[in-house]
């Protein structure tokens, strides 16, 4: 790891905008801006770009332009089967881990970039970064917005709106602001996928 990223990744508050850090920056804005100009039927374009952009980024991955983020993905780590729909915004000043087959709705925030509260330093717009962990096979609803440092554990569906500024466990149902835990996900969910409207496993199994 080079001074750079050592002060990305460690954790302490640091200057943005010293000359080096924007130097790197700005390369991978520009391929941020190349696929967020790429054409609906430029598949292959976009999941080339994609390689390039981000730390990792597993097999049959999608994310919709327009992307956001402030490195263009390069701490970015997604799994296997990714979905991000219109507007994901990864604030990736540190990494973003994403599980296998999580699931973001429209304009979803996942940031890992923090100030000081203290007036002094944030005039000189020192920052420090925390990373972002979710699990594999989460769903994310519209307009959630996770905040520095939080992890999310595997299953988990977050609600439409959702603030979440502390952990989630693995295998529930949470939503509001701040994002806290409503239920466990279960036996009920084998059965209903939307209030009472029952899960039709015959016709689901026939496609």
């Amino acid at each position: 790891m080079n001074k750079w990223e050592e002060r990305l990744h460690g954790g302490k508050v640091y200057d943005p905008n010293g000359g080096d850090i924007v130097a790197e920056q700005m390369k991978c804005l520009e391929l941020l801006y190349d696929y967020n100009h790429t054409r609906p039927s430029e598949g292959e374009k976009r999941t080339q770009l994609l390689k390039e952009m981000f730390a990792e980024i597993g097999k049959d991955c999608y994310v919709e332009p327009p992307f956001h983020a402030n490195w263009g993905g390069h701490f970015v780590h997604f799994g296997d089967g990714v979905y991000a729909n219109f507007g994901l915004t990864c604030v990736d000043d540190t990494h973003i881990y994403v599980g296998d087959h999580t699931m973001f709705g429209p304009n979803v925030v996942l940031a890992t970039a923090n100030h000081p509260l203290l007036p002094e330093l944030r005039e000189k717009a020192y920052q420090y970064n925390l990373p972002v962990h979710i699990g594999k096979n989460c769903w994310f609803g519209a307009g959630v917005i996770v905040v520095p440092g939080v992890t999310i554990g595997d299953n988990t569906v977050i609600g439409a709106g959702s603030v979440v500024t502390k952990d989630i466990p693995a295998n529930v149902l949470a939503v509001g602001n701040p994002c806290h835990v409503v239920r466990e996900l279960g036996e009920h969910d084998r059965e209903y996928y939307y209030r009472d409207r029952k899960i039709d496993w015959e016709e689901l199994n026939a496609q």
